[in-house]
């Protein structure tokens, strides 16, 4: 006994010393022994699982509690068994195991409000670290104020809350980034990237200090503050810039799962239905272990969603359809879901039946109908049913009566030629704001162009109403009083005279003007001019004047050479030859004639003349004895033109052709 006591007693020397250096491993190793020697030893066991929770081996921790929990009791090891559930992320586990401790120590509070905030409970959160920072002063005050600074920034994104200042510093890049966050919320981009830069320079102070931290591990540490200015200039619309720093934190290849999955979201985003091969490639980083852990459930939700729409742009049908249907059945409620399986039936023409599943959603949950109808009068338009979607809209109670969806009902009952039903959505929009906003700026408006409709389309006397009522709101409104008297006069005469006693003299309505300095001023001249010649065209001619401009005589038709009027036009003249009915095509055999054969000098027509074969009855070749043929030749002025010679009698004999003079020759003698 006395050898076994001097080893355990070394033993424990060995524990102390390994504690005091950190060498948790040799320690381990001592309180083996020292638990082999003394199995029950309480103090033992609750250093073995210190121990194995600082190496990080957590399930260990768990299972030597778990096994020794009569030896340690409930309380001794409460805040190491919390500790082991959060990071092995029984998050619920952890909490109950908090909330089951007979006392609240500082350290069992500290880590309750890190499980309350995973368990995104950011009021009871705020409470914890509010009352931990109160009632607590160590070297720990700076971490409490920056973790209650995230808890704020938070609220501010995730439950769109506007906190109170709480007057936290901004000291250090981590306090500076998580109030950066906080301006995000509450939709102050400008400012929230002034203060990102700020947090930027503080890090970069900070770290430099340090010899052994590199300019890679500023980077690194950089990547979160970059990823979020990114992201500001996303929502600014600057989107070439953002894509350009969210590709710096990809590169850099961060050991943040939760920054690396954001990341990668944005830029699919950004890419939405375009440059698909790249998200595809993105998309991966999403699926990474344990960003589950890292990131905030809308954050989660959202990637979710961008994934089915990745799918549905990259025509894979039954993914998205997969994908929608699971985050419908996590998300009954949510109109997203439904919408991404609506757009994808609709990419397969599949339009009624879109249709259906929207009403469906619209019917189990009236809540979130507002938008989901909006979504179904769409579809009614692209079909062609202006009629379904004018009642689709009718039916939303929360829109009805806005500017805009009155405007859009009376352009479609306008569009249908249903003019009544016009006025009746323009009659329920005025009611409604006559009842909540009386007098107010949509109010008038609406009142207004309620008025011009109805004088648009010859409602003269369903406009007295508006009119009278737009003229009490303002009386020296000239022109509604010309449009009430012009109302009335269909209705009421009287009325109309007694109003017209309100319209202003000529005198008062005549302008101050010099009417000569007007007509001798330099462009005065030009208008008189081209307002006289308007009228002049305008006014009735007078009987007996002449017009103006001369109307252009119609040239007439020129007709064929061989045109005859009283014979019938060949009906099938406007076909082609080939394709008139008494073509018969060309006869074969028939040589063409010959062009450029013969005696040097002869032409085509003169061989035509002398081919004796073509004539009606051949002459004698040579002239009889005694024929006129042999007379004296006579002047050249009184030669006539063979074309102009009248045909021989029958019987006669044809004549010689005349020789053929020289040029400039006057005849024989």
């Amino acid at each position: 006994m006395a050898s076994g006591g001097g080893s355990v007693a070394s033993l424990w020397t060995e524990v102390n010393r390994c504690g005091q250096n950190g060498d948790f491993t040799r320690a381990l190793k001592a309180l083996n022994k020292i638990l082999h020697e003394v199995r029950d030893d309480v103090t033992a066991l609750h250093c073995k699982i210190v121990c194995l929770v600082q190496n990080g081996s957590f399930k260990e921790a768990l299972n030597v509690m778990n096994t020794s929990s009569k030896v340690l009791g409930s309380d001794l090891v409460v805040f190491e068994k919390a500790y082991c559930e959060y990071r092995l992320n029984r998050v619920e586990s952890a909490l109950k195991t908090i909330e089951s401790a007979s006392e609240q120590t500082d350290k069992l509070k500290e880590l309750y409000g890190q499980v309350l905030y995973r368990l995104e409970r950011y009021d009871e959160c705020k409470a914890v670290y509010t009352d931990l920072i109160r009632n607590s002063q160590d070297e720990y005050e700076e971490e409490r104020k920056t973790n209650l600074s995230a808890v704020v920034a938070a609220m501010s994104q995730w439950e769109k809350a506007c906190p109170d200042d709480l007057g936290l510093p901004e000291t250090t890049y981590e306090l500076c980034y998580n109030a950066a966050c906080t301006l995000i919320g509450q939709g102050q981009l400008t400012e929230a990237l002034n203060k990102l830069r700020q947090a930027e320079e503080l890090c970069r102070v900070s770290l430099a200090d340090d010899s052994d931290v590199t300019e890679e591990d500023i980077e690194s540490e950089l990547a979160v503050i970059h990823s979020q200015m990114a992201y500001i200039m996303q929502l600014q619309g600057r989107t070439e810039e953002a894509l350009q720093l969210y590709n710096q934190v990809i590169k850099l290849k961060p050991s943040d799962v939760g920054l690396l999955a954001v990341t990668a979201n944005n830029i699919i985003t950004i890419n939405k239905d375009q440059n698909v091969f790249d998200s595809k490639k993105k998309v991966k980083l999403t699926n990474a272990e344990g960003v589950e852990y890292k990131l905030a459930k809308k954050q989660l939700q959202a990637i979710d969603f961008n994934k089915a729409l990745l799918a549905m742009y990259t025509n894979q049908a039954d993914q998205c359809r997969k994908l929608s249907s699971s985050l419908q059945s996590q998300n009954p409620g949510h109109p997203r879901p439904v919408l991404i399986q609506v757009a994808q039936l609709c990419r397969e023409k599949q339009h009624l039946k879109g249709i259906e599943l929207l009403q469906q959603f619209s019917d189990q949950h009236p809540e979130s109908a507002s938008g989901i109808k909006l979504t179904m009068a769409q579809l009614y338009l692209t079909q062609g049913h202006v009629t379904k979607a004018c009642d689709i809209l009718r039916s939303v109670e929360d829109f009805k009566h806005k500017q805009g969806i009155v405007s859009a009902l009376v352009t479609m009952y306008t569009h249908e030629e249903d003019i009544d039903s016009a006025i009746d959505i323009f009659s329920q929009a005025i009611q409604h704001y006559q009842s909540q906003q009386p007098g107010s700026s949509s109010h008038l408006a609406l009142v207004r162009e309620a008025a011009n409709f109805k004088l648009k389309y010859g409602r003269k006397k369903e406009a007295i109403s508006d009119l009278e009522q737009l003229w009490k709101q303002n009386t020296n409104d000239i022109h509604t009083l010309a449009q009430l008297i012009s109302a009335y006069s269909l209705v009421d005469t009287d009325k109309a005279k007694s109003l017209s006693k309100h319209l202003p003299s000529p005198d008062t309505m005549s302008f101050n003007v010099d009417v000569d300095e007007l007509e001798n001023s330099h462009g005065a001249n030009y208008v008189r001019k081209k307002a006289a010649k308007v009228t002049g065209e305008n006014l009735p001619k007078e009987q007996g004047q002449g017009e103006i401009k001369k109307k252009r005589k119609k040239k007439k038709g020129k007709l064929p050479k061989n045109f005859d009027p009283k014979a019938t036009p060949d009906p099938e003249r406007w076909l082609p030859m080939r394709e008139r009915t008494y073509y018969r095509g060309k006869k074969k055999g028939k040589k063409k004639e010959q062009i450029g054969k013969g005696t040097q000098g002869a032409t085509a027509g003169a061989a035509a003349e002398l081919d004796a074969s073509k004539t009606a009855s051949s002459p004698p070749t040579s002239p009889r004895p005694g024929s006129a043929s042999g007379s004296a030749p006579t002047a050249a002025g009184n030669v006539v033109p063979p074309r102009q010679q009248k045909p021989a009698a029958p019987g006669a004999t044809r004549k010689k052709a005349p020789q053929k003079k020289k040029k400039g020759g006057k005849g024989g003698w």
